[in-house]
């Protein structure tokens, strides 16, 4: 079983950077794929980015691309998230989540969660 725990939220200005961090519990961090995901008030959960367990291999949503990286620090049980230029439309609670599948984009096919950061872009 994996343990998440997000922090590095909080507000900031449109055109500003944040950095969300997800540290992981378990001797297993290294055996799942981690993703981040995003839910804005009155939307569905969204793919924002993922990693393959390695870190090698790294997947993001359109609209992030370019602006967002995700890496991996097995050895120290984390997944970072650095967001640059951000909008306002990237106000959103933003997840980390644990899974076992490769490259997949669907919430469900993510076995762990944590209990999310809030991010909030002013304009």
């Amino acid at each position: 079983q994996v343990q998440l725990v997000e922090s590095g939220g909080g507000l900031v200005q449109a055109g500003g950077s944040l950095r969300l961090s997800c540290a992981a519990s378990g001797r297993t961090f290294s055996s799942y794929h981690m993703g981040w995901f995003r839910q804005a008030p009155g939307k569905e959960r969204e793919f924002v980015a993922s990693i393959t367990r390695s870190g090698a291999g790294t997947d993001y949503a359109d609209s992030v691309k370019g602006r967002f990286t995700i890496s991996r620090d097995n050895a120290k049980n984390t997944v970072d998230f650095q967001m640059n230029s951000l909008k306002p439309e990237d106000t959103a609670v933003y997840y980390c989540a644990a899974g076992r599948t490769i490259f997949v984009r669907s919430a469900t096919a993510y076995d762990y969660w944590g209990q999310g950061t809030q991010v909030t872009v002013s304009s």
